[in-house]
């Protein structure tokens, strides 16, 4: 059933669910957005901004100030939108530090691809070419689509991102502006200074004075807030990492003062060199401190830990399409809020999945821990000081010169001698590009060619498209825990009638399989895939 996904374009008490296909968000209801920003909806925090006429300001739609009259206000898709017509953020609500728009991560069109990809910073790194390049159009091409749709083009889009980095920095750290400068991605100081204090109304050297209010700066990390939009079964979500935590590469320890907070860790592969981040829930954000080979990949680091938790996901939405259903809703009930667990990098989690296929979770970690052990790239010791963590996940093209080189018969795969040459062909699949599980892929190109390759089935194809590709819709119907976990709310677990059920859970059906795989917690959890 169609739904405009616009939320200013419904009753902001009643969130339904997300129509996947629609797509223009520039024009907002104006009078509706206006009714947002008098009731102070938080859960609209990210969807739009406000901005005042007769002040200079723009405001998330929670912000605790007097509201202003309707004549003065303006709204706009994106606070990059608000910067280009002029607006800097307040110094109050922090419009920059909400939750990110929930609008892309569902959709499978360019400007939502484009979207995924400036946040990971490939417009800093190369370019709206750079960016064109990765879609397949021309940058005139996806500069015409993406301001047709959020106000405003690539380049602004990255100009704001670059401005909350610079801050983040400013804020965090001790480093000297010129440094944070070239970190954040500016091509120059005066550009630099010139963006935070347009955008902040702040000098850098103010925005480190108020900063330091709140306490001493880090010396060798970046502690940062990562906000999250409520609910949030943060529990579930960070047990269910630590589950599957491969040691060498992750790990995740226990709280000392509460049983119930898990901190997660990993090393990441960022395009200039490696990190480890340390993933903390609390009650309204998720803390996180970030230790980088280089700087200027703190952007990406930031985004790819964002994806990982899902946390620009609209939960309201997808828990009321769930709770539609009496043998899922005292499972949203007790569990709202769910996120689906996705990746950090897409060639990693290929790796794993196919590590784990017809085998328990347990003996997935052994031989992903193997793999890490053989053929990863150990980490400087100021990256790691006081964890567990060794290696990073090698790179495609790398672990692919491992798997065909002299010494491939001394990495210990222990697999069939069908599914070793599977894992090698999708990994020089992936070196190549031919196979894309980055956040600008087609979803539906990716899922054709991954379906074209022998040894790769249905459940595969579904648990990439969850966990690499964000799709929100995928349900991986053969694996065996979901449908053990249907069975323990009463459902069929014949795959027809499984399917069928289903089509009531669209488009969050990636939610209902974590659903589905805690009820069926408790019992030996494995999965199925039937050879190819």
């Amino acid at each position: 059933m169609p739904i405009d996904r616009n939320p200013v374009d419904r009753n902001p008490v009643d969130r339904k669910a997300v129509d996947r296909n629609a797509v223009d968000r520039t024009d907002l209801d104006q009078d509706r957005c206006y009714r947002v920003v008098c009731a102070r909806d938080a859960r609209f925090d990210g969807w739009f901004v406000g901005a005042v006429t007769s002040t200079g300001i723009y405001c998330r739609p929670s912000c605790p100030v007097r509201t202003p009259r309707r004549a003065n206000m303006r709204f706009y898709p994106t606070a990059a939108a608000a910067q280009s017509a002029g607006f800097r953020a307040c110094k109050r609500c922090r419009p920059d530090a909400s939750p990110g728009s929930p609008e892309w991560d569902p959709r499978t069109d360019v400007v939502a691809r484009a979207m995924r990809l400036i946040a990971d910073g490939v417009v800093d790194r190369d370019g709206v070419e750079g960016l064109a390049g990765r879609l397949g159009y021309s940058a005139r091409q996806v500069e015409r689509l993406v301001r047709a749709e959020v106000g405003t083009g690539p380049l602004a889009l990255a100009r704001a991102q670059r401005a909350r980095t610079a801050r983040t920095l400013i804020e965090t750290t001790d480093l000297a502006f010129a440094e944070i400068c070239f970190a954040a991605g500016f091509s120059s100081v005066r550009q630099f200074n010139a963006t935070v204090r347009e955008v902040y109304d702040l000098t850098p050297g103010e925005l480190r004075i108020r900063a330091r209010r709140a306490g001493p700066a880090e010396v060798d990390r970046v502690v940062l807030r990562l906000p999250v939009r409520a609910p949030f079964a943060a529990s579930e979500l960070f047990g269910r990492l630590a589950r599957q935590a491969v040691p060498g590469l992750e790990e995740a320890v226990g709280d000392p003062h509460d049983a119930d907070v898990v901190t997660f860790r990993r090393a990441l592969t960022l395009e200039r060199g490696a990190a480890v981040v340390a993933l903390t829930p609390r009650r309204d954000h998720v803390a996180a401190e970030v230790r980088l080979e280089d700087l200027r990949d703190l952007t990406s680091a930031v985004a790819r830990c964002r994806w990982l938790l899902d946390l620009d996901a609209d939960p309201v939405a997808a828990d009321a399409v769930l709770a539609a259903d009496p043998a899922l809703a005292p499972s949203v009930a007790a569990h709202a809020g769910l996120r689906a667990m996705r990746s950090v990098d897409g060639a990693e989690t290929a790796v794993r999945v196919l590590l784990a296929q017809q085998v328990s979770t347990a003996a997935a970690r052994t031989h992903a821990a193997r793999l890490v052990d053989a053929t990863g790239v150990a980490l400087p010791d100021r990256l790691t000081v006081g964890t567990g963590i060794t290696h990073r996940f090698p790179t495609a093209g790398e672990l692919a010169g491992h798997l065909r080189g002299d010494g491939a018969e001394d990495v210990p795969l222990a697999l069939p001698t069908r599914r070793r040459a599977t894992l090698l062909a999708l990994i020089e699949a992936l070196a190549a590009g031919w196979i894309d599980l980055g956040p600008g892929a087609d979803r539906s190109r990716t899922r054709s060619r991954l379906a074209e390759m022998p040894g790769i089935g249905p459940w595969t194809v579904e648990v990439l498209a969850m966990r690499t590709l964000g799709d929100p819709d995928a349900f991986p119907v053969t694996d065996l825990a979901v449908r053990r976990g249907a069975v323990a709310l009463g459902l069929s677990d014949r795959r027809s009638e499984l399917v069928e059920r289903s089509e009531a859970w669209r488009p969050w059906r990636s939610i209902a399989t974590h659903h589905l795989w805690l009820a069926a917690a408790g019992r030996p959890t494995c999965v199925q895939e039937a050879p190819s």
